[in-house]
């Protein structure tokens, strides 16, 4: 080995230039010899005097050659050594397994360690993915950050040769076993990203604020102190965006117009947005807190102050659909809640009702047929607004069907009060497959009791359906169904039914229901409002009185409702086996065991509520491969907003996710680490 590597050491070039002399020589001396023998021989004894004189002639120059040229190489591999040494971007190499051989002074000095560190580079970088890192590619960087400073970090992979491992001079000690190694750059880009989130941060972002009671909180003082009201609001609003400079400016009586630097934006982030808490303590008489709800929009990939707007527009209309007394701020494609605590006014007029029953019944009129569907697994809500909006097809001589396919044990004794010995089509009821194909370019599709589009019974159809109309009285969240015709989505209602109800009194004149249509709808407000003991107000028991002159009977709806022996064991057993977590929410799991788990474990936990010291109730249900959770309170917790952190979505009181892939102890795991780090987050308090 040390031979080889004497020899690979040697100067490699062209032969001596005397060896091609000495042979073109011999080779001229040949007819020399053949002209005159004695003059070849003095020739050749000429030959023999230069070949003794140049072999010792080079016998004792090559030693000095040599050494020259193994001096400049040592010399050269030097100055290279110091060049990077001294070279001002930071430089590592690594081998294999991404441990470091040998950084530079700069590199050193950027990571905060001595030289002779030789540990692996992810304890350098611990955010680094070690799969990514390995898989070397052409534009293999990273961004990490470094204390105050952030680089790009770059990686190159140099492959070695026998000479590169075997040489006396290299810069570093490589094994022998090392097919390649890695070169690591770091370029600081601080002053890059500064630039950047300088620009970003002066951005404008386009904010909206509405009063959302402001006609009844002023209705609720008398008329010389409405005025004082109005501008203390308005001195709030001012005071509260002029702290991060922002330009506010009132368009109407009720709704402000805001605009501010993006920069200021986390800082009212970090606050919560208290200006609605604030607002909600003015008090000059007012017997109802004065409730804001504020859209925010910011678009940061496009400089477009429209833009912007429209996104604020989008953001205070889903702030409204959620039932106000909240923020909402979109920033692109993502949106952030905060608020929503309180619970929703109720308004008191019903001019809303009467302009969506007339453009119900419009739409309705210029299409042939309707398909009506609410959420899977329907409730009796759901089938009893169904049911409603049948009846205001069938006024219009339009034929109505509804997707139902699954029937359960809540909804039988109902759906067979609808079979053609009753009267009813045939049809009346249809799947999602028969949906399908009898959708066309004149059909409306009409969803109740869900604003969801992957929660309907048949998903498929609002994107066949060309005309598409939703009724609802759940909060909005990020996904709802596109460009609707009409949307009538009011979270104040305590049901789907309720608003159904009110909509067929303004539908047409003396409009009149069947006893067992009249129940359907009247059992949906019963089963929400838990036999109005939840979310009910003036409006809920006016139309409850209305479906009572149609016909509903009390006593018979009672029957209707009522469940089986074995479902009334499985209740007992979810309150019996409850779990009381942090000492104010029941968490429980139902037994799937039976035909319609889920509604047993929606009956459960509002059973759950009325235990001593529980605030809110969970219970979990394994059903069809996902995990189905119901959450109930009475008035402290704000369930909704915890159910949206899993997915899902509801009401202040009322509301449900869906959770795919995990197991029921998984689930229950997920649902507690939610309520910890909200209790954390002072999203909700005990």
């Amino acid at each position: 080995m040390e031979e080889n590597a004497k020899s690979n050491n040697k100067p490699r070039g062209y032969p001596d230039l005397q060896v091609w002399v000495i042979a073109l020589l011999m080779l001229a001396d040949i007819p020399i010899y053949m002209l005159d023998s004695k003059t070849g021989a003095f020739c050749t004894i000429l030959i023999v005097i230069y070949f003794v004189c140049a072999f010792t002639f080079a016998s004792r120059k090559n030693p000095i050659k040599t050494k020259d040229m193994v001096g400049l190489a040592a010399q050269y591999a030097s100055v290279q050594k110091r060049l990077l040494e001294d070279f001002e971007v930071p430089y590592a190499i690594l081998d294999m397994n991404a441990k470091i051989i040998w950084m530079n002074q700069q590199f050193a000095k950027a990571t905060g360690k001595e030289r002779n560190y030789h540990r692996s580079v992810f304890s350098l970088f611990p955010g680094v993915s070690k799969d990514r890192f390995l898989d070397i590619g052409e534009d293999t960087d990273f961004q990490i950050n470094l204390g105050n400073q952030v680089y790009r970090l770059k990686l190159d992979r140099v492959f070695l040769d026998a000479d590169i491992l075997e040489g006396e001079h290299n810069l570093i000690e490589i094994e022998k076993n090392q097919q390649y190694v890695i070169a690591v750059y770091l370029f600081d880009e601080t002053g890059l990203y500064r630039y950047i989130k300088e620009n970003q941060d002066q951005k404008l972002v386009a904010g909206l604020v509405y009063i959302d009671n402001y006609e009844e909180a002023l209705d609720s003082i008398e008329d010389v102190k409405r005025s004082l009201l109005t501008a203390l609001i308005d001195r709030k609003v001012n005071n509260y965006f002029s702290r991060v400079d922002a330009l506010v400016r009132k368009t109407e009586k009720d709704k402000y117009f805001v605009v501010f630097k993006y920069k200021y934006l986390d800082k009212l982030k970090e606050e919560k947005f208290n200006l609605i808490e604030e607002v909600k303590g003015v008090r000059v008489g007012n017997e109802m807190a004065v409730t804001l709800s504020i859209g925010i929009g910011i678009d940061m990939e496009e400089d477009n102050y429209n833009t912007n707007y429209d996104y604020s527009r989008m953001a205070i209309d889903l702030a409204l659909g959620r039932g106000g007394d909240q923020v909402v701020v979109r920033e692109g494609e993502q949106i952030s809640y905060y608020g929503g605590k309180a619970k929703t006014v109720e308004k008191n007029t019903r001019v809303k009702a009467r302009i969506k029953a007339h453009a119900l019944r419009e739409t309705l009129e210029s299409r042939e047929n309707v398909i009506i569907m609410g959420h899977n697994i329907s409730d009796v809500d759901s089938f009893g607004a169904a049911i409603g909006v049948y009846c205001a097809a069938k006024v219009l001589n339009k034929k109505a069907q509804i997707v139902l396919n699954e029937v359960t044990t809540s909804l039988r004794p109902l759906k067979e009060c609808f079979s053609p010995e009753h009267g009813y089509p045939e049809d009346l009821f249809i799947n999602s497959e028969r949906a399908m194909e009898i959708i066309n370019r004149n059909t409306l599709v009409m969803v109740v009791d869900t604003n969801r589009p992957n929660y309907t019974e048949c998903p498929q159809l609002l994107e066949r359906g060309n005309a598409v109309v939703v009724f609802d009285h759940h909060r909005q969240g990020n996904e709802i169904i596109q460009n609707p015709i009409l949307s009538y989505i009011e979270p104040y209602a305590s049901s789907t039914c309720e608003m159904i109800a009110e909509v067929l009194q303004y539908f047409k004149e003396n409009i009149k229901l069947e006893p067992s249509e009249a129940d359907s709808i009247y059992a949906g407000i019963l089963i929400d409002t838990n036999n109005f003991m939840t979310k009910t107000g003036v409006r809920t028991f006016e139309a409850a009185a209305y479906l009572r002159r149609c016909g509903a009977e009390v006593t018979r709806v009672r029957k209707l409702l009522r469940n089986d022996m074995s479902a009334y064991k499985a209740r007992a057993e979810v309150v019996r086996h409850a779990e009381v977590y942090k000492g104010s929410f029941a968490i429980s799991v139902c037994p799937s065991k039976m035909e319609s788990p889920t509604i047993v474990g929606a009956q459960a936990a509002d059973e759950l509520l009325n235990i001593i010291g529980i605030k809110a109730s969970f219970v979990l249900t394994e059903y069809k491969g996902k995990i189905f959770i119901s959450s109930r309170s009475i008035d402290e917790i704000n369930v909704q907003i915890i159910m949206e952190r899993l997915g899902g979505g509801g009401h202040l009181n009322v509301a449900g996710a869906q959770l795919a892939g995990y197991t029921l102890p998984e689930a229950k795991r997920i649902l507690q680490d939610t309520i910890d780090k909200m209790l954390e987050e002072g999203a909700i308090e005990i």
